[in-house]
């Protein structure tokens, strides 16, 4: 078989840009995943998304042992189905700041060049103060539907603390606090693979195969033609492959074709085709502390599963289930000198630990504490030649010499927050494991011993104009012809915001750059 286009994973990049690719009737345009269908019906309920991990939908990847983390091995969900990870994220809706995009220093990827890509795919409904979002994309981009009491209590304490209160989170500047746009279209998750898959399946052009676990990328004289899955079953691309399998799927791809560190592939024994010693480096990762207290008040998510709440939901699309767990958002700095937000508090009205994979008993709040602009990073690495064998993940965690410090700083915010008055009928006394107090060193082994992953890779096949990167600033990966990514692997610094909104913009853009060759 043979193809214009082969895109490897259907995730948030990979849907919008296969989709895109074949609205070129007279090109041939395959995307394969490796999971299945997203049949699953906790998929499409907003408020399910734990449910899906650690199942046949969650790649249940793994970090090695992190010595900054009490040495713990921390567990990375990331989607394994048709969406990828937008099909089991929570939906938050967040492209990040101007100053990201802007000090990436990649000519065609400053903040204004990226913009219209955001809102080409955007559909929004209901607010859009400014004309900050685009309304006519297929991404449906909306308010929360029943936002819960104690979310609107918070947004008061911000009120209260002088936190600005942002008309749009997403405009260049997103310093200040607000309801969490959502992925969702009248209360039902919207993953790329309904936005950009639904539609574009009717195509004759278009090839989506599920259940394909491609093993490496095949390269002849310096070029990529084609693929090979793991039953050793072979596609040919005419003109190029371009991998969109996510900041670890990516990487481990290039390095199974032998593309990367020349010494590593060896030792792994792989030949090597392309000695790209970057490929896995520059992982960067948001880290989440949860600040927990316990809530007098019988009106958090803990009582969400009742008879009458699944009823509302399927007759209405209304009620809790609606509910992307974090429903409101600050974005500030650890300190004024800071040039824009380096850390995030996301508020959530439930205990939300251990990824939600243990269901709360007690009413309880939530605020998360995140690290935007971490020191920290860290490398992918292959453990084997076998393409079935999870890859080596090491994010570096609190290796930067400021990253606990800052931290420390985020959870003394989400503390002051808890204590004013518009939340004194909601956040009661701290909730285990959570120790609360203003104990530096007690908070600093807290945080050591329960930080978790925010589920936002980045960089490991990072995009620059320096003859390091991995990629050039038209996704090409240097030294194989013919060989794109296209997915959040490329960028090249971690954005103040979420990574699920500037994928699908990767995505997006990588068809323009394609089709303008």
């Amino acid at each position: 078989m043979e193809y214009d286009y082969i895109v490897v994973g259907a995730g948030s990049a990979g849907c919008a840009l296969a989709a895109r690719l074949s609205e070129d009737g007279a090109v041939r345009v395959a995307l394969v995943e490796a999971g299945g269908p997203d049949d699953k019906r906790e998929i499409h309920v907003p408020a399910a998304f734990p449910k899906l991990f650690k199942t046949a939908y969650d790649w249940d990847f793994h970090t090695v042992k992190q010595p900054g983390l009490d040495n713990r091995e921390l567990y990375w969900p990331r989607g394994r189905t048709l969406g990828g990870s937008s099909s089991l994220n929570a939906m938050m809706w967040v492209r990040g700041h101007r100053a990201d995009y802007d000090g990436w220093g990649v000519p065609g990827w400053s903040y204004d060049e990226v913009l219209p890509y955001f809102r080409r795919l955007e559909g929004r409904v209901g607010s859009n103060a400014g004309g900050v979002y685009g309304t006519d994309g297929p991404l449906t981009v909306s308010e929360q539907r029943d936002p819960n009491e104690a979310t609107r209590a918070f947004l008061a304490a911000c009120d209260a603390a002088g936190i600005p209160r942002l008309p749009e989170l997403n405009g260049p500047d997103n310093e200040g606090c607000a309801l969490t746009p959502v992925s969702q279209r009248r209360g039902r998750r919207w993953s790329a693979a309904d936005a950009y898959l639904r539609p574009a399946r009717k195509r004759r052009n278009l090839t989506v195969a599920t259940g394909v676990h491609v093993a490496r990328v095949l390269i002849e004289d310096g070029r990529a033609v084609g693929i090979e899955d793991r039953d050793g079953r072979r596609v040919r691309a005419a003109r190029e492959v371009v991998l969109a399998g996510g900041a670890i799927g990516s990487p481990q791809l290039l390095m199974l074709s032998g593309v990367g560190d020349a010494g590593h592939l060896r030792e792994v024994g792989i030949e090597p085709v392309a000695d790209r010693p970057a490929v896995g480096g520059h992982l960067r990762d948001h880290l989440a502390v949860p600040v927990l207290r316990h809530c007098p008040r019988p009106v958090t998510l803990t009582s969400a599963d009742t008879t009458a709440n699944v009823a509302r939901y399927l007759l209405l699309r209304r009620g809790p289930f609606t509910s992307n767990v974090g429903e409101a958002v600050v974005f500030a700095r650890s300190d004024p000198a800071q040039p824009a937000p380096d850390l995030e508090l996301i508020f959530a009205p439930v205990p939300y630990v251990a990824h939600g994979l243990v269901p709360p008993t007690e009413h309880g709040l939530t605020v998360g504490v995140i690290l935007l602009r971490p020191e920290s990073s860290g490398r992918i690495r292959l453990a084997s030649a076998d393409p079935a064998a999870a890859p080596l993940i090491d994010p570096g965690y609190l290796t930067g010499e400021g990253d606990l410090r800052r931290l420390l700083t985020g959870i003394g915010m989400a503390e002051d927050l808890l204590g004013t008055e518009p939340l004194a009928g909601y956040a009661g006394e701290p909730m285990a494991p959570y120790p609360g107090g203003t104990d530096e060193q007690a908070l600093a082994a807290y945080a050591r011993g329960n930080a978790e992953t925010l589920y936002h890779p980045t960089g490991t096949c990072r995009m620059g104009v320096d003859a390091d990167s991995v990629v050039d600033e038209r996704l090409r990966v240097r030294g194989v012809e013919g060989l794109r990514v296209a997915d959040a692997s490329v960028l090249p610094e971690i954005v103040r915001g979420h990574t699920n909104a500037p994928a699908i913009m990767v995505g997006e853009k990588a068809a323009d750059l394609i089709r303008a060759v």
